[in-house]
């Protein structure tokens, strides 16, 4: 068999057989270990391989080069949440073995696991479970990737009482299939896994609710320890509606799905899940109308692509149903001049700050109208980075009600000036209750890169490189102005749709195929396409015209 050339990020190239473990290759001629055993040395856990993620039992089959993955990357934090769910299952199957556990949602720094349909889990099986995962991580356990022909890796996972994970394989016909095996453990992961348990005894596992326990992960800020636990309620109630919702439709998984889509079911359920999307909104239009003598003003937040603008259509139907006349301004059109808007730590003007927002003037402006007085909202520009004086003339009558949507929405800095009680603050996310498994969850930040991906080429021709680069700005823009407040929320409404990845798949897959190996935004490009392949595709045109998902893939009812 032929010789391969492996190169190294330092300019170092060696000649290997084909076929060679990444592993060996690593540990004879590389200049970084990856057989740290300390936590806090920012070992080595992982490698890209020609900019693709892979772990260290990667069989070398090409010319390559290969980057070491550190732990306190953005990639090595990854797997090593990946990877704390796989010791977390394990654990499970060991200590409580006639159950099964149920990846949910995040939840602030932590990942919310359930048992048997909401089954009560007990605090000392909680500890039971914690104490089972240190003897794994203390006994230094080896977890090796290995690869099984199709059929023989459904049997296995059903062996093993996997039957979600065979299910969606079920939909795949991939000729052989990668599994994870630690000890007798066997499990699917979508994206790679340390290779030993010895790294992973960073994390805490504490009861949340009667029905659920909660995994918790050193934050980014804090990467060496746990950070003190702080609850968030307002999320944990969207995510438990929304659970509720999934009951309703059937569906808790991708693999339930793609059966649902094969069994030519895919109206009916969305015409369920637009229902209860529509139920939602009336019923925060009912809120409101319950405060109709004090509140003057809707404020809407919401991180990146929630849909925050179909939403605020929608809920303007629903308030002028019960007799409001809503009037929309965009927070938009009071940022500062351009050149008047502090730089961020990249030397960038720092658009995601609520001081680039002129909050004088909107509170000015905010005044006068709850006054009756006539104001002319000004008009931004972002072609010319400015505001324009002349913009248009607005007068609310005694039935208007203003509504507001934008990142600071929540923030109470936006308006000192507005009584509290005159205030009513929605907040927006995209948390999916699907899984892709009982043991592998869907990011909700990666539903709404996804989205905006699709939605920045359809209507702005944004190259996805460029939404892909830009993500990690975003994010840390989300979590100063955003995550924060939004506990501080009068009603909340969740805009994922169980079945959107599978209509967004169609449109996302040709994107992230633009983008080549050579890209820096390759490795993040081949997960996200990994991770579209386990969808079925559902036709766009049966997506409603009214649907929020419209705001994404165009054909929407409601003016943008």
């Amino acid at each position: 068999m032929k010789d391969i050339t492996i190169s190294f990020d330092q300019g170092k190239e060696v000649r290997v057989p084909f076929g060679t473990k990444a592993s060996h290759v690593i540990r004879e001629y590389a200049d970084f270990r990856i057989d740290g055993t300390r936590y806090d040395e920012n070992p080595v856990i992982a490698i890209t391989v020609n900019n693709e993620l892979a772990s260290f039992s990667v069989p070398l089959e090409f010319n390559a080069c290969i980057q070491p993955v550190h732990l306190f990357s953005e990639n090595g934090r990854r797997i090593y949440r990946h990877s704390i769910c796989y010791l977390l299952a394990m654990a499970c199957s060991i200590i409580c073995p006639q159950k099964h556990v149920v990846i949910g949602h995040a939840l602030g720094d932590g990942f919310y696991y359930t048992m048997d349909g909401n089954g009560l889990i007990s605090a000392e099986t909680v500890k039971a479970i914690e104490a089972q995962m240190r003897s794994l991580v203390s006994q230094s356990l080896p977890i090796v990737r290995e690869f099984l022909p199709y059929h023989e890796a459904i049997e296995l996972l059903r062996e093993h009482d996997l039957e979600e994970a065979a299910l969606l394989l079920s939909f795949t016909n991939k000729p052989k299939v990668p599994l994870y095996t630690c000890g007798t453990y066997v499990d699917v992961s979508y994206e790679p896994l340390l290779d030993n348990t010895r790294l992973l005894d960073r994390f805490a596992l504490q009861p949340y609710s009667a029905k659920g326990m909660l995994l918790r992960y050193p934050r980014q800020s804090s990467v060496k320890h746990i950070a003190v636990f702080k609850d968030n309620p307002v999320l944990f109630s969207i995510y438990q509606e929304y659970k509720q919702w999934g009951a309703i439709l059937g569906v808790h998984n991708v693999g339930r799905l793609s059966k649902l889509i094969d069994e030519r079911e895919a109206g009916p359920f969305i015409h369920v899940a637009e229902s209860l999307h529509d139920k939602k909104i009336s019923r925060i239009a009912d809120q409101i109308q319950e405060r109709r003598e004090l509140v003057k003003a809707v404020f809407i937040a919401g991180p990146s692509s929630s849909g925050k603008t179909t939403f605020t259509r929608k809920l303007g139907v629903q308030l002028t149903v019960l007799g409001f006349r809503p009037v929309m301004i965009s927070l938009d059109d009071y940022y500062l001049p351009r050149d008047k808007v502090a730089l961020d730590t990249y030397g960038k003007p720092d658009l995601e700050s609520l001081h680039a927002l002129n909050i004088n003037q909107l509170n000015e402006d905010l005044v006068k109208l709850l006054n009756g007085e006539e104001v002319e909202i000004p008009r931004y520009s972002f072609r010319d980075g400015k505001p324009y004086p002349r913009g248009t003339s607005l007068r609310l009558s005694p039935s208007s009600l203003l509504i507001m949507e934008g990142i600071h929405g929540l923030n109470p800095e936006l308006t000192p000036l507005i009584p509290h009680d005159a205030k009513f603050q929605i907040y927006i996310s995209a948390l999916t209750q699907l899984n892709l498994d009982d043991h592998n969850r869907i990011s909700t930040t990666d539903n709404r890169m996804i989205r905006r991906m699709v939605r920045d080429h359809q209507f702005r021709g944004t190259d996805p490189r460029k939404t892909l680069e830009m993500w990690p700005s975003v994010h840390r823009g989300e979590k100063t102005n955003i995550f924060p407040f939004q506990n501080l929320a009068d009603a909340a409404f969740n805009s994922a749709l169980d079945y959107e990845l599978s209509v967004l798949k169609p449109y996302a897959e040709p994107l992230l195929k633009m983008i080549k190996p050579a890209d820096a935004e390759y490795t993040q490009a081949r997960r996200l396409l990994a991770f579209l392949e386990h969808f079925y595709p559902i036709p766009s045109h049966l997506v409603p015209e009214h649907s929020l998902l419209r705001e994404f893939i165009g054909g929407s009812a409601y003016e943008h």
